[in-house]
């Protein structure tokens, strides 16, 4: 997972001569552990979504993995000086892979749990967001937690929605692989409702849900987001001093504003 590239080309005749000089000069490592010890950057695997708007999804027109997420990652790796590789796989997936060490990074909208703490570290919070539960926009018998009772209920597989579905709801949680497709169950009529994080929920209503999404109720619970790391990883200090920094000087908020159109509260 964590690679170091050397470069491509050696010159024989300057290998020899730095051979012959016995030269002592050797890359030490950086003091953020992010150099490699021959002085080139290191690279990390970091596993991801590619179907959760706005943090990560496939740009249609281009083929390319964008999103809020993406965004700050790319940026938390150019400030703490290390070079990253994106995986987009199923979120579930990333969870399972960060806790066996798989993966170096995992970011995705994962929800910070004490659960997942068990097996996984994670950074400081980088988001604020909740559920919340969504119905057919002619749906009117639906219009608050409380009326869910004998439900189907869509979710994501894995997702802290799906355990907030069979510990705090009546409904009975249909969890697919993609939320898109929970989403798709509810306005086709498979399912009556859906519980989400706020966001994303509200990003497909007002984009690819047509006006066939509504939200009711209030949020359901306070979560926070954080980037996972396997556990005791030296990873995590060197992402949190990046991302403190990236809130210090705007780049956060500037992030933050370009993908969901209002700098952050205090920012």
């Amino acid at each position: 997972m964590k690679k170091s590239y050397w470069k491509s080309v050696v010159f024989g005749g300057l290998l020899l001569v730095a051979t012959a000089c016995g030269s002592e000069d050797t890359s030490s490592e950086a003091d953020n552990g992010a150099a490699a010890e021959d002085g080139e950057r290191e690279s990390y695997v970091v596993a991801t979504d590619n179907a959760y708007v706005p943090f990560e999804f496939l740009d249609e027109e281009t083929g390319e993995l964008v999103g809020f997420d993406i965004d700050l990652m790319t940026a938390i790796a150019e400030e703490a000086g290390f070079d990253i590789e994106f995986e987009a796989m199923e979120f579930d997936g990333i969870v399972a892979g960060i806790g066996s060490g798989r993966f170096d990074i995992g970011i995705a909208g994962m929800t910070i749990t004490e659960e997942r703490k068990e097996n996984i570290d994670f950074s400081q919070p980088y988001y604020d967001a909740g559920l919340i539960v969504a119905v057919h926009a002619d749906n009117d018998e639906i219009n608050s937690v409380d009326d869910l009772d004998g439900k189907v209920v869509a979710t994501r597989t894995g997702s802290t929605s799906e355990t907030y579905i069979r510990e705090n709801t009546g409904g009975t949680p249909e969890a697919f692989p993609q939320i898109t497709e929970a989403y798709q169950n509810v306005i086709q009529g498979r399912a009556d409702a859906v519980i989400y994080d706020i966001p994303n929920v509200q990003y497909y209503a007002s984009t690819e849900g047509g006006g066939q999404l509504k939200t009711v109720g209030e949020a359901l619970t306070g979560e926070e987001y954080g980037i996972a790391f396997p556990k005791g990883s030296e990873l995590r200090d060197i992402a949190d001093e990046a991302l403190t920094t990236l809130k210090e000087n705007g780049t956060y908020a500037d992030l933050y504003e370009k993908w969901f159109g209002e700098r952050p509260d205090g920012m």
